[in-house]
């Protein structure tokens, strides 16, 4: 039995539940399984989620936004949780265009391929003495022109933005308009926008320092807070918790049925 698990009697385990219903607004068959098997780590989970709601820092909806953004991410894709933040998020008077925004900022912040990679080439490309004539040369006009128009737009370039109109010319209107669109039309304060990119960026599942670095930056630009910025992280890094949401009921079902000895 787990540090502090002794301290749970049957009335005890009873409130907890209480609490997560009342609190989290559902019971999942993993709270059950820690209910039964690790209470204590049940209330820790529950502490862990919590702050960024009773803050009031960043207002419920934005906190179900944050939670849709990262459990809809390429990077980790968890279907059911998703589709749960989003219907509650709709209950709480969000619009479908304000969720659409949200899942747009999130596959820009998820299709970071480019955004990890380019600045590491160039890196390793000036290592080796590859530096060509190509990656020396100046942005053209027309190509300062396009970077000034994103900048203008998203109030940001990606490290190694400049290396996409020397190595992947055709590639490079499609790569800023996944940028662009998001920030440059839809109901969302930019705000919003900055702290639903940090949480992305910030995943547990695959964290991108340099373009953190780069919207906490712009964050605190424009006046959003290090408890706001500190919130989103926390609930970002909430998803970890769906290790538990995968296995322990598989865990639950497991030690359910009836131990089968092997033949001979």
């Amino acid at each position: 039995m787990a540090t502090g698990d002794a301290l749970y009697d049957e009335a005890a385990k009873i409130r907890l539940k209480e609490t997560v219903i009342r609190r989290r607004g559902y019971w999942h068959a993993f709270h059950q399984g820690l209910l039964d098997y690790s209470p204590a780590y049940l209330q820790a989970y529950l502490d862990f989620h919590e702050p960024p709601f009773t803050s009031g820092r960043l207002g419920e909806k934005l906190c179900e936004f944050i939670y849709i953004a990262v459990d809809a991410a390429v990077s980790h894709l968890f279907a059911p949780g998703a589709e749960m933040h989003i219907k509650k998020v709709l209950t709480l008077g969000a619009s479908p265009e304000e969720v659409v925004e949200v899942i747009e900022l999130a596959m820009m912040a998820a299709h970071s391929t480019h955004i990890a990679g380019l600045p590491i080439l160039v890196e390793e490309l000036e290592r080796a003495g590859l530096c060509s004539e190509e990656l020396q040369r100046a942005l053209t006009t027309s190509e300062t022109t396009r970077k000034q128009r994103y900048i203008a737009t998203t109030g940001s370039w990606p490290d190694g933005g400049d290396a996409l109109f020397r190595f992947a010319p055709a590639f490079v209107e499609g790569f800023l308009a996944y940028g662009e669109i998001p920030f440059g039309s839809g109901p969302l304060p930019e705000r919003s926008k900055q702290l639903i990119l940090i949480s992305v960026y910030a995943s547990p599942v695959a964290p991108q320092p340099r373009p953190l670095r780069q919207h906490i930056r712009r964050a605190l630009e424009i006046g959003v807070s290090p408890q706001e910025i500190s919130d989103a992280m926390q609930l970002s890094s909430g998803i970890a918790i769906h290790t538990c949401v995968s296995a322990i009921p598989m865990l639950v079902a497991a030690a359910s049925q009836e131990t089968v000895k092997p033949p001979g």
